[in-house]
């Protein structure tokens, strides 16, 4: 591994160097953690009032079981709370099958009708801490459990800004565990050239900076998007921010 000799600046810790920011993409750069929040909702509305399942599914139940997650993990667990037992299927199964994957590609048709009717734009400040990061040459890579991540960015205008995406497609074609295990922030510090101690883990969901505390990264920032600031730091985030521009040095 090599470390980029290149201080990444963040307040109560100008101390510490940093060589690179590991981003999860969904409610860190951009607001589809609503997009997706909306998809679950809806897809887990009907399906529990076709099946007669309670209770009925709230926000709740996705901080609890899916914020964060693979797509299929966050759909057996969300049922397993409901004692709901599908067969597990393939990623093949079509959207409606009484699969954990049919019912995951049910989610994921939902998502994408919303993005395409409501677009995505990235936060401003997440944008301004990119710009400042860029301009200390500090490496960063998108860490997403979301195969829709490469859709988001380019939607974003994000594309170009990120060398390295490591998102629930390679979690698929790599065979590597997704969050809450560390391995996706591993696998995107090692492809950026990266050890894990020099790089900063930044996530809003409660699996996130729990896949950040189990590794032995740097630090682990967490985004207070919802999931709530005690949250945050009892699942292994270190310091708490509202927007990422807090993480400018002035």
């Amino acid at each position: 591994m090599t470390t980029i000799n290149t201080a990444w600046a963040i307040p109560q810790w100008d101390d510490r160097r940093f060589a690179a920011a590991l981003f999860d993409l969904d409610g860190v750069l951009t607001p589809t953690a609503e997009v997706h929040m909306k998809a679950w909702r809806r897809m887990f509305t009907d399906y529990f009032t076709a099946h007669g399942i309670t209770p009925e599914y709230s926000d709740d139940d996705y901080f609890a079981y899916v914020d964060g997650k693979p797509r299929y993990d966050g759909v057996r667990a969300c049922l397993a709370s409901r004692g709901v037992v599908l067969p597990e299927g393939t990623p093949d199964d079509p959207a409606g099958a009484e699969t954990i994957c049919g019912v995951g590609n049910t989610k994921n048709d939902a998502f994408e009708a919303i993005l395409r009717e409501e677009g995505v734009e990235a936060y401003r400040g997440s944008v301004a801490l990119i710009d400042h990061l860029e301009s200390l040459g500090v490496a960063m890579a998108v860490v997403s459990s979301s195969r829709n991540a490469p859709a988001v960015l380019e939607a974003a205008g994000l594309s170009h800004r990120f060398e390295v995406v490591v998102d629930g497609n390679v979690v698929a074609s790599e065979g590597i565990s997704g969050k809450p295990a560390p391995d996706m922030f591993s696998l995107a510090a090692r492809r950026l050239g990266v050890a894990d101690e020099d790089s900063v883990v930044v996530e809003d969901a409660l699996s996130g900076v729990q896949a950040g505390a189990a590794g032995d990264f740097g630090l682990v920032v967490g985004v207070d998007r919802g999931a709530g600031v005690d949250a945050l730091i009892d699942n292994g985030a270190q310091i708490v921010v509202s927007d990422l521009e807090e993480l400018i040095a002035q």
